[in-house]
């Protein structure tokens, strides 16, 4: 027994035939979420996201700014981050400069020691460009 050519009305149907279906009591389409972000970055916002999330790509340098935001006293000494990522102190002064010139975070000089903090605006601009809206 043979297979038999689809037909309409004994009109036969060709297969590479694309055809369009009706719909019929379709309700009004609405979308089916909101935009995730209320507004589009500018250019130069885009630019300091970019390099902040850059500087984030290291899992060293997001270690030690999640160590500087959980520091209790707000600024750390990098004397007192070698350990935590297990780093020599040249290698966290390094990722340490980078977070610094990406505007995470700030430092400051005190005596021979130098100490960094987590800059609180930086972090709130990440977490608004990744929080939905």
């Amino acid at each position: 027994m043979g297979l038999r050519q689809a037909t309409v009305d004994d009109e036969e149907i060709d297969p590479m035939t694309v055809r369009e279906l009706t719909v019929l009591d379709q309700p009004e389409v609405a979308a089916c979420c909101a935009p995730l972000s209320a507004e589009v970055l500018s250019a130069p916002g885009a630019e300091v996201l970019a390099r902040q999330f850059a500087a984030l790509a290291d899992p060293v340098r997001l270690r030690l700014l999640s160590l500087l935001a959980t520091a209790e006293d707000g600024a750390v000494c990098v004397c007192d981050l070698t350990e935590p990522v297990g780093r020599t102190q040249g290698t966290v002064s390094h990722h340490l400069r980078i977070l610094v010139e990406s505007g995470l975070a700030t430092s400051e000089k005190r005596g021979r020691n130098v100490w960094y903090a987590v800059i609180p605006a930086a972090l709130e601009s990440l977490r608004n460009a990744l929080a939905p809206r």
